[in-house]
């Protein structure tokens, strides 16, 4: 299996604004409705020229299956969000999610050297915050009726990991995937902005 992340380009906003919009993503995400092409243009820019963000597209197989991204970094305070998506469906038990998500870990605390890692997932979307989990995130909110979706409040799933949770939670990963046969996923950084 062959997994890597290269930084978002221009090239990829009909790609990303495709997969946004598919149910396989959609759902998942805090936006409500189609999101159109003018604030996808905008989102874009964000992306491409905020210094407080980072996006890779996700390749597997060579093919872009994703997004990965970090947001809000903060370098005084050594922390920042993140979140990802595998818009193929091809990829579900692959591990792909795992590789990506060893990937990015490792390029927060070892590369950017922050201290702590963010993210929020919708509650009833179990499979991905366990999967945090058993990268040595812990649960620290439950955001109760947080985002109205479809119509309906949605409960949201806190977890953050600590620089000092990732050593162990890092062997414990490789372990993982040396017991299944998978590697780590290779990740391009972006250029500096």
């Amino acid at each position: 299996m062959s997994v890597g992340l290269r930084p978002l380009a221009l090239a990829d906003a009909d790609q990303v604004l495709a997969w946004r919009n598919s149910p396989a993503v959609a759902p998942y995400m805090y936006s409500e409705g189609q999101i159109s092409p003018d604030t996808h243009a905008a989102f874009m820019q964000a992306a491409l020229h905020l210094p407080d963000r980072a996006y890779w597209v996700i390749l597997w197989q060579g093919e872009a299956v994703g997004l990965a991204n970090l947001a809000r970094i903060d370098l005084a305070c050594r922390k920042c969000d993140w979140a990802y998506y595998l818009a193929d469906p091809r990829t579900r038990g692959q591990g792909v999610g795992q590789a990506v998500e060893f990937a990015v870990l490792d390029h927060v605390f070892h590369a950017l050297k922050l201290n702590k890692l963010w993210c929020e997932v919708f509650l009833d979307n179990e499979a991905v915050w366990r999967l945090h989990e058993r990268f040595g995130f812990v649960r620290e909110a439950l955001f109760r009726a947080h985002v109205i979706k479809d119509g309906t409040p949605r409960d949201v799933v806190g977890l953050g990991l600590l620089a000092a949770d990732w050593p162990q939670a890092r062997a414990d990963a490789l372990a993982r995937f040396a017991e299944k046969g998978l590697k780590p996923a290779r990740l391009v950084a972006p250029k500096a902005r």
